[in-house]
């Protein structure tokens, strides 16, 4: 089961490159801020509970479908981008198991547990 949601993940993260490469935007963007949404994890900073908060917020599928419908019915690019970002840096961090995060400690995720934690 692991590795068909792995294969889901790996195919939106594709889908969101293809629709990227739909707008008219230069690859070296996609390129740069690729890595942007986990800026989130700078919350981990003030404590736990605010770091799980910032960080599901810049990695919630939702956030970034909902960025991308948005950026294409008012034909605002920057805010399709946006979404298409925070879809495909999520989707790379699932597929390599990588989840949201629970308030407790940043190693317990969605997925499980991570890092020195993790069970193997």
């Amino acid at each position: 089961m692991k590795n068909l949601l792995r294969i889901e993940e790996l195919f939106l993260a594709l889908l969101a490159v293809f629709l990227f490469a739909l707008l008219d935007i230069s690859w070296w963007w996609f390129v740069l801020l690729l890595l942007a949404p986990d800026l989130g994890a700078l919350g981990y900073l003030v404590n736990p509970r605010v770091g799980a908060f910032t960080y599901n917020l810049t990695h919630h599928k939702a956030i970034a479908l909902a960025a991308y419908v948005v950026g294409a019915w008012t034909g605002n690019s920057s805010l399709q981008f946006a979404g298409l970002i925070i879809l495909a840096h999520s989707s790379f961090d699932r597929v390599q198991g990588f989840g949201l995060k629970y308030p407790d400690s940043f190693q317990h995720t969605h997925l499980g547990k991570i890092g020195r934690g993790a069970q193997a």
